[in-house]
């Protein structure tokens, strides 16, 4: 099994859950893609708790609406590093 870091299985759970190219990420926001919908929003927190074997809060998958938010999230409120 290939261990992956951080930025690597966050990167992985917005491609699976987006199927999106990851030199998009950076920029992507809610509704930017058409993939990220309610039902895209889902997978990914999915994708985000099983990665990072994490519950995320209600509140923090509502502010969950760009990459770079799910960053601060993961980072200020679960302690992962990037």
């Amino acid at each position: 099994m290939i261990m992956m870091n951080n930025l690597e299985k966050l990167n992985q759970a917005f491609v699976d859950a987006f199927s999106v190219d990851v030199k998009y990420l950076k920029d992507l926001v809610y509704n930017g893609v058409s993939s990220w919908d309610s039902v895209g929003q889902m997978v990914l927190i999915a994708n985000l708790e099983d990665a990072f074997d994490i519950e995320i809060e209600s509140e923090d998958i509502m502010n969950i609406n760009s990459y770079k938010a799910a960053i601060l999230i993961l980072m200020r409120k679960y302690n992962i590093l990037f």
